[in-house]
C-alpha cells in the first residue's frame, strides 16, 4: 500500500512539475539573458510605440487640416474668388445658400493641392458652416468688399470677433489672409487701410463684449481673449499669420479680362 502511495505522489509530483515545465521554461530563459541585453529590448519596444504614437498624431493632424476656408459677408465677391481660382474664368454668380468645394492645386514646386471651400456668407448660415469646417482649415481667406467697406466696416469686423475668439481656430491657428478685394473699384479702400480701421473696430468690440461678459456671469462662452490684455488691439498680437492684400476677382479689364489675384495666389502656394 505504501509503494501504491509513493507511487501515486511520485506521479501526480512529475505531473506538477510537467504542467509547470512552460511557465518555468519561459522564466529560466528569462533570468538566463543579459540583464543589460532585456532592458534594451524593453527600451527599444518604448521608442517603437511611441514613434507610431508621435507618427499617427503628425500625420492625422496633417492631413486633417488642408482645407482653404473662403468666408465674409454676403456680396463680398467670395463665389466668383472661387470661381476664378479654380478655373481662372469669369462667371456670373448668385448669393450662395450652402458650400461648394473642389481641389485647388497651388501654384508651387511641390505641387500642394488643398480642398477649396466658399461658405454661405448670409448671417444666419454663417454659424453652422463655419462650425462645420473651422477644424479642417489650414488657411481662411476673410473677403472684404473693399468698394463699400466703410459701410459695412462694423459688420466686418464683428464676423472677424467671431472667427478670431474661437477656442478652435485660435488653438490650430490657421494662416489669415485678408482679401481686400474688387480693387478695381476707384473708391476701393486700400489693404493697409482696411487692416488699420478693423483694428481700432475690433479693439472698440473687445471692450464692448467683455463688459457684457463682466456684468453677466463672467464666463467666455467657448471664446478666448482677443490680442494682448492691456495693450489696443493689433492683429500682430494674434496666435496665428495674418496677411493683408488686395485683389480683384472680377479683373480691371472686365468680364473679359484675367482676375487680379497673383498676390493672393503666391501666399496660397506658401502654405
Amino acid at each position: 500500500m505504501k509503494a501504491d502511495s509513493s507511487g501515486g505522489n511520485m506521479g501526480g509530483k512529475a505531473n506538477m512539475k510537467m504542467a509547470e515545465t512552460p511557465f518555468e521554461s519561459f522564466r529560466q530563459q528569462v533570468e538566463d539573458q543579459d540583464p543589460v541585453l532585456l532592458i534594451g529590448l524593453i527600451v527599444a519596444l518604448a521608442a517603437v510605440v511611441i514613434t507610431c504614437v508621435f507618427l499617427k498624431y503628425f500625420l492625422t493632424s496633417k492631413t486633417v487640416r488642408s482645407a482653404v476656408l473662403l468666408v465674409g459677408l454676403c456680396d463680398s465677391g467670395k463665389t466668383l474668388l472661387f470661381i476664378r481660382l479654380l478655373s481662372g474664368k469669369f462667371k456670373r454668380t448668385q448669393t450662395s445658400i450652402t458650400d461648394s468645394s473642389a481641389p485647388y492645386k497651388a501654384k508651387n514646386d511641390r505641387g500642394s493641392t488643398w480642398t477649396l471651400i466658399d461658405l454661405p456668407g448670409h448671417d444666419s448660415l454663417r454659424p453652422q458652416y463655419l462650425e462645420k469646417f473651422k477644424s479642417a482649415a489650414r488657411a481662411i481667406v476673410f473677403v472684404v468688399d473693399s468698394a463699400i467697406f466703410q459701410k459695412e466696416v462694423r459688420d466686418v469686423a464683428e464676423f472677424l470677433y467671431v472667427l478670431l475668439t474661437d477656442t478652435v481656430i485660435s488653438r490650430n491657428a490657421p494662416t489669415l489672409l485678408v482679401a481686400c478685394n474688387k480693387q478695381d473699384i476707384t473708391m476701393a479702400k486700400s489693404a493697409k487701410l482696411i487692416q488699420q480701421q478693423l483694428e481700432k473696430e475690433l479693439n472698440t468690440l473687445r471692450v464692448t463684449r467683455s463688459a457684457v461678459l463682466s456684468s453677466q456671469d463672467g464666463s467666455v462662452g467657448g471664446s478666448v481673449y482677443l490680442g494682448k490684455k492691456g495693450k489696443d488691439f493689433e492683429f500682430s498680437q494674434l496666435p496665428m499669420k495674418v496677411e493683408f492684400l488686395e485683389c480683384s476677382a472680377r479683373g480691371s479689364k472686365g468680364e473679359e479680362g484675367d482676375a487680379d489675384l497673383d498676390s493672393l495666389e503666391k501666399t496660397l502656394a506658401k502654405l
